[in-house]
């Protein structure tokens, strides 16, 4: 576990380890983690400047005065998307192109918990949000990434060190239950991570679990199942959430923190400064400083059992059917493979 300590100390060396200027594009920054972390990322970096994407204008309007507060130094522009549509995130990107040359951070924790409907673009609206937006968002902005000269990061918020079986008759998981979906997600995300990973040695990519978080992300759910749940989670919540300051903190951490380099090892790009009580990261080949990293809420690696569940997806041919379905999804919505 990296210590609180230790994550604070390391936050408080951004401003004069890291350049000034850093572009950093937050995806589903609105509400929740996304929000908390986006805070705490401008409160220590120099002139920052921030792309965040969200649905609603009025939680737009709030975090902005607050953002300017927190660092009035800071360039802050708002970019009112839907993200479970390709289109949509394809046009979000393009905003970017227009303004950026180089990104230094990109941070990915829209979410949702809506399942059993269909985007216009004929896609299972969880998986749209949870796992196809966010590839495409990657692929879109990767070499504004690969061209930065300092930081290159890509932070991706579901549940990291969580992988599990994953049902290649059904990646959209349209018929798969509850209780498989997480692993079935999560394996997808990860394996994603290290296909694109492969061209781009120089970015590191990092899959988390915030571990328990009150977010809200229920509030769209409706059914018997979904009041229980929120009853129950009323009751147990004070006692197992994580404080939204602490995951803010512990996220900007993640998106900074040297702890998890890129696999090409080129010290301008590694982020922060390590303190001696905190080691490089095992990444998801089993290799220190491997460059993709499935980490849990306390920052470290996933365990043996995850790491053989990604073993085996490769062994099999789970990982390459995954990427050439994505990539064959993204040729029949957009008939593009990237932007």
């Amino acid at each position: 576990m990296v210590s609180s300590d230790a994550i604070h100390a390391s936050n408080g060396r951004i401003a004069t380890e890291l350049p000034a200027g850093l572009v950093a594009v937050f995806v589903g920054a609105t509400s929740g983690i996304g929000e908390t972390s986006l805070k705490h990322f401008v409160k220590h970096a120099r002139q920052p400047r921030i792309y965040f994407t969200g649905r609603s204008d009025a939680a737009a309007e709030r975090i902005k005065p607050e953002l300017r507060s927190l660092n009035p130094e800071g360039e802050y522009n708002f970019l009112k998307y839907d993200t479970s549509l390709l289109e949509n995130v394809d046009q979000a990107c393009r905003d970017i192109k227009d303004k950026e040359s180089t990104i230094n951070l990109l941070f990915i924790s829209a979410g949702t918990l809506v399942s059993g409907t269909k985007t216009q673009e004929g896609l299972h609206f969880f998986a749209a949000l949870t796992y196809y937006s966010r590839v495409r968002f990657i692929l879109n902005l990767l070499p504004l990434i690969q061209g930065a000269s300092s930081l290159r990061r890509v932070v991706s918020v579901f549940a990291g060190s969580k992988e599990g079986p994953m049902f290649t008759n059904d990646f959209q998981g349209d018929n798969i239950s509850v209780t498989s979906a997480r692993g079935h997600f999560t394996s997808m995300i990860t394996l994603s991570l290290e296909a694109i990973a492969r061209d781009a040695p120089s970015v590191s990519f990092v899959h988390n679990y915030p571990g328990f978080v009150d977010t809200g992300l229920g509030r769209d759910v409706k059914g018997p199942a979904m009041a229980v749940a929120k009853v129950v989670f009323k009751v147990v919540g004070p006692f197992v959430n994580i404080p939204l300051d602490e995951v803010g903190e512990r996220h900007t951490f993640f998106s900074t923190s040297a702890r998890y380099p890129p696999a090409a090892g080129e010290p301008r790009a590694d982020g922060v400064s390590l303190d001696k009580a905190v080691q490089v990261a095992t990444s998801t080949d089993g290799q220190k400083g491997g460059g993709v990293y499935s980490i849990d809420h306390k920052g470290e690696s996933c365990e043996r059992k995850a790491l053989d569940f990604l073993a085996g997806h490769r062994k099999d041919g789970s990982m390459d059917k995954l990427w050439k379905h994505t990539q064959d999804e993204f040729m029949r919505i957009t008939q593009k493979l990237s932007i």
